[in-house]
């Protein structure tokens, strides 16, 4: 039997439920524990009628006779719910009540063990059963009006004559509770329409007892059937009973055969509760504990007695068969094509008309929708599908043999096309609803209300300070809106005496008029509208975009290359969606393009594939604030337009990973980009929202669809990427035009550098030396010296080297794009390059060059350079606490350095002979591995000639050290011309601007040195070597001294400087530093 399980659809709160359709099977009603009775125009209905009839329902039957929680049974006008009266009331709760065929009599079961039965004509005569010891659990009323069946907790199933108030017979079959709340099963009894057989579902299976014998004739189990059997309920032929269970199990079994023919199951296994047959036979409504509504398509085709006596029904199984194959087409028509057409419909409207008689098939089924591949995977030929019955009943002659219609019209088997989507306006709600929004955006909330009393729309604005809220008559039936901080943009469509028309309520103008319209020609209709800052667009039918100024001059006009679905304006920018070609299998064949206005006016996406998740459709459209193209599918999935990636979309966020139920689904209404937000109204099974009451918007956080999120790694890489992505916004505005957040967007680096660095130590700790070059290529100049320091505290001292050679690559790419003007007059060799714990005395680099201009290279603060001693542990900092006062100025330890400019870097000396550094080397030794090869002499001479020629052909030209320093005061540098200046006139720098930093002043200081003239400078720098002389003087007194009283030290030391200037080369100085304890 094929039948398909609808997804649920949420239509009341958690707690019992009910169900039931009209007569005519136009409606389903349901009833909950909120005290709500809804009427529902089908499934897909997003917006169903709601009428409260107390604190809770507990049941519901035919003409909207309810159970209320004030004792009371009830009934209302249908469809429209007005209160017809009171039937009867008992001591407490009604539990459960049924109404016959005719609608004349109603019966009712309540807490206090009674059973009445009520004449709905007059409700003063009724009929009180009495026998039960506990709360009743169900009634079922005779189709024959003679008997009554009820079930209660006392653990019986009662037989009454109704006549007569008096017990027929009962069978104890049931487990007794204390309540209906406590009960294992609500027993819902169900007789057969032609009231032969009584159902009772007794634990895992259905009992079958037939009339005036009462005895026990059959039972219905099923192995898929593991938890008690809650509810039963007949098909309108009597030939098939289903049953819903407990755990959530749905069976429906074949009664003259005692086969289950459909086994099905709840999604989420929640207990079954209520259950009703459409009065067609092919749909079976049901409810679950949870206030959910759901539905089984298809349901009575396959039985063959179920079939026999449904021939004795020609209209409307002719009327259902349509529905039927509707809904079975639903997931590749959606809700574009036509309504269809029955034969007997399609007969009436011909009427000799012998063309349109002729297309109709010897098998009487017309072409459904008027569409030519209407066949889908579970669609046979045009004379597969019960021919016979149905040409036997609507053509009223028996039927022949349907064997040469599908010989002649065989099936296809090839791709189907996908109906059109239909144009619509983002954030609004179906134009067919009564209320409905007709736009939510960040400037305000459009609704319009269309009525038997009003057709108005009400515009209300997020901020009053825009403009006043507005109520305006909707006489020309507007149905596309957009709004503004400038205008209010209303089209509607043309009819046949009217043209289409677009209206402008232009409310921030200066002047008295603040309306415009624009009648469109005949034939044209306006199918999407937006606005942007000083212009307004329509996309039209003729598949034009026409242009117009805020104040209603026309502007340009282009032609679109297919039908538009959606139309959006930020700014100067507008984006378009449209039709570029016919989709298949589902799939929509969508184009965007983007165009930009003001003074370059430029299309930036020229109709590039829009691309949208497989089998969906575009759902939402639009701008985030910050001016970046994107737009949601129906799956939830949110993509944003990334500018740097060649304007390539990127999927940001999936809004169904945050829904509880299939059916429910996510609203959206906006997106920031700053902070990361995407904001939509949750939605529990529909689409979109009700307009009353008003609903709370959620605020869903951005995540991109990264592998392993699960771990750190990846973590990290997701929050990389999502921050680069979300602030690529910045260069767009500056080069646009706009005014930026300078700090925000500094901030934003700042994150994004501090996770590379996260991303590198984790590297590190993985020993994936190459992954932390990857990342270091990523980072800014300054933080590779962090990267540098970590590396050599991890003891990697190779990548300590790359990192090193990196570092030079990035401060010489720096150099280049900032170029010190040649009237520069102190020297730039005087400012050795920080490598982090490593001192460059290269006269090419210059870390202060790009000044104020260089927010990548931010100065080096005090107290930031590490010694031997900091080396404390990994990713430790070495910078100085807070709390610990401000050391020197870091220019006043610089000095000239001696080298040539091109040259490899010299070491520094340091105090107490401290090792030197010099990444810029092959590959390091460590000072364990000399003395290791010095032990091992004899037996590694050959190889470690062999290294050393090696090493010696690698080696480059060096220069010899400088001598080691022997006093404090030898070591101190002198002092630059720059130095003595900004010593003198820092004081003066400060009262200007006392909030600098340090690195601020040394900024602003060397502006203001340069702006001075060449012969200013040079007096400077001619005093500063002046200064420098009589420390020299002194310092050649005191080697004199100490060469006369230490002859025998100093030859030590000069033979171990010979020594040092032998083997050892710069790899092994980096690794004795690396592993120097004092």
């Amino acid at each position: 039997m094929p039948c398909e399980r609808r997804p649920m659809r949420y239509g009341h709160s958690e707690g019992h439920t009910d169900v039931c359709f009209d007569e005519e099977g136009k409606w389903i009603v349901t009833c909950g524990s909120d005290g709500d009775v809804r009427i529902w125009d089908g499934l897909d209905d997003d917006d169903p009628k709601s009428i409260n009839v107390g604190e809770k329902a507990y049941a519901l039957r035919g003409r909207l006779v309810t159970a209320a929680s004030n004792n009371t049974v009830q009934i209302h006008t249908f469809p429209d719910g007005d209160p017809d009266g009171i039937l009867t009331r008992f001591t407490t709760n009604a539990t459960h009540v049924a109404i016959n065929s005719s609608g004349s009599r109603v019966a009712a079961g309540s807490g206090d063990f009674l059973v009445k039965v009520v004449e709905v004509s007059d409700s003063s005569k009724q009929k009180t059963l009495r026998g039960h010891e506990a709360p009743v659990l169900s009634v079922a009323l005779d189709p024959k009006d003679e008997f009554l069946a009820s079930s209660s907790c006392d653990g019986s199933v009662a037989v009454w004559r109704i006549d007569e108030q008096a017990r027929v017979t009962s069978w104890n079959v049931l487990q007794k509770s204390s309540d209906v709340i406590n009960s294992k099963s609500l027993c819902r009894l169900a007789w057969q329409p032609s009231g032969k057989l009584l159902a009772v579902p007794v634990g895992l299976a259905v009992q079958l007892y037939e009339r005036d014998s009462w005895s026990h004739v059959s039972s219905l189990s099923d192995d898929f059937i593991t938890k008690v059997v809650n509810v039963v309920i007949w098909s309108p032929c009597g030939k098939l009973l289903a049953a819903g269970s407990v755990g959530g199990n749905l069976a429906v079994w074949d009664v003259e055969a005692k086969l289950c023919v459909e086994r099905q199951k709840h999604e989420k296994g929640y207990t079954v509760c209520g259950m009703a047959w459409h009065p067609s036979g092919v749909q079976i409504a049901y409810t679950d504990t949870e206030g959910c509504l759901g539905l089984l398509d298809g349901v009575c085709v396959s039985s063959a007695s179920a079939q026999k006596s449904l021939k004795t029904k020609p209209s409307t199984i002719s009327e259902d068969y349509d529905a039927l194959f509707d809904e079975e087409d639903d997931g590749l028509l959606d809700e574009e094509a036509s309504e269809s057409h029955s034969p007997v419909k399609k007969n009436a409207d011909a009427e000799g008309d012998d063309e349109d008689y002729d297309m109709i098939p010897t098998t009487a089924r017309p072409r459904n929708r008027g569409s030519f591949l209407d066949d889908d995977e579970n669609s046979l030929d045009t004379g597969s599908v019960n021919v016979d019955r149905f040409s036997e009943n609507n053509f009223g002659g028996s039927a022949e043999p349907a064997t040469a219609p599908v010989k002649s019209r065989p099936a296809y088997d090839g791709p189907v096309p996908t109906p059109r989507q239909k144009a619509f306006q983002p954030s609004s709600t179906p134009a067919h609803l009564m209320h409905r929004f007709m736009v939510w955006n960040s400037v305000g909330i459009v609704r319009g209300y269309n009525d038997e009393h009003d057709n108005a729309i009400d515009v209300e604005f997020h901020d009053t300070a825009i403009h006043h809220a507005m109520h305006l008559s909707n006489s020309l039936n507007h149905t596309m809106v957009d709004l503004s901080q400038e205008a209010l943009l209303l089209a509607c469509e043309g009819t046949e005496e009217l043209s289409s028309k677009l209206q402008c309520s232009h409310f921030s103008t200066w002047d008295t008029c603040k309306e415009w319209t624009v009648d469109l020609p005949k034939g044209e209709d306006v199918c999407a509208v937006c606005l942007g800052q000083g212009w307004a667009a329509a996309a039209t039918s003729a598949l034009l975009v026409r242009l117009f100024s805020i104040g209603g001059v026309q502007r340009e006009m282009f032609s679109l290359p297919g039908p538009v679905v959606c139309m959006v304006g930020h700014g100067e920018q507008l984006l378009i969606a449209y039709h570029r070609g016919t989709g298949f299998d589902g799939e929509q064949c969508l184009g965007v393009q983007l165009l930009q206005f003001g003074r370059r006016r430029r299309q930036v996406i020229h109709g590039e594939p829009l691309p949208l998740s497989v089998k969906s459709y575009l759902a939402w459209m639009g701008f985030t604030a910050e001016g970046t193209p994107c737009f949601v599918d129906s799956e939830g999935v949110v993509r944003l337009l990334n500018r740097s990636l060649g304007n390539a979309w990127t999927p940001v966020c999936h809004t169904r990973e945050n829904c509880k139920s299939k059916s429910d689904h996510y609203w959206v209404v906006g997106v920031h980009e700053s902070p990361q937000q995407l904001r939509c109204i949750p939605c529990k099974g529909s689409r979109f929202p009700p307009t009353l009451p008003r609903p709370a918007v959620a605020i869903l956080p951005f995540k991109l669809p990264y592998c392993h999120t699960a771990t750190e790694k990846g973590q990290l890489e997701e929050q990389y990427w999502r921050s680069v992505l979300f602030h690529n916004h910045y260069s767009f505005l500056s080069s646009s035009g706009y005014e930026i957040d300078e700090e925000a967007q500094n901030q934003a680096s700042k994150e994004q550098q501090e996770l590379l660095m996260k991303m590198f130590a984790l590297a590190c700790k993985m020993e994936r030396e190459f992954r932390c070059m990857e990342l270091a290529e990523m980072m800014t100049q300054s933080v590779v010296t962090l990267a540098i320091r970590y590396a050599t505290s991890s003891r990697r001292m190779a990548l300590a080297q790359r990192l090193g050679q990196l570092a030079l690559e990035k401060a010489n790419q720096l150099q280049g794009e900032s170029v010190i003007p040649e009237s520069h007059a102190f020297p730039t060799s005087s400012i050795p390059m920080r490598c982090n714990f490593i001192y460059f005395s290269c006269s090419v680099l210059n870390p202060f060059n790009k000044g104020s201009r260089s927010p990548e290279r931010p100065s080096p603060k005090p107290g930031n350079f590490l010694t031997v001693n900091q080396v404390s542990g990994p990713g430790k900092s070495s910078a100085a606490p807070s709390g610990q006062p401000r050391v020197a100025n870091v220019l006043d330890t610089m000095t000239p350095s001696s080298r040539k400019p091109g040259a490899l870097p010299n070491p520094l000396s340091k105090q107490n002979k401290s090792p030197v550094l010099k990444p810029l080397v092959p590959r390091p030794k460590s000072k364990t591995q000399a003395t290791l090869l010095q032990m091992n002499a004899p037996k590694l001479s050959s190889k470690k000639s062999e290294k050393e020629a090696t090493v010696e052909k690698l080696r480059p030209v060096e220069v010899p050290p400088m001598p080691p320093a022997q006093d404090n005061c030898e070591n101190r540098k002198p002092k630059t011309g720059f130095q003595l200046w900004l010593e003198e006139n820092r004081k003066n720098i400060l009262a200007n601007s006392p909030d600098l930093e340090e690195t601020d002043v040394i900024k602003e200081a060397m502006g203001c040195f340069r702006q001075l003239s060449a012969e200013d400078r040079l007096r400077w720098t001619e005093r500063a070597k002046g200064d420098a002389a009589e420390p020299k003087k002194r310092k050649r007194e005191e080697e004199e001294e100490t060469k006369e009283e230490d002859k025998s030290e100093e030859h030590e030391n000069e033979e171990a400087s010979a020594k040092k200037k032998k083997p050892l080369d710069t790899s092994a100085k980096l690794s004795a530093f690396a592993f120097n304890k004092s």
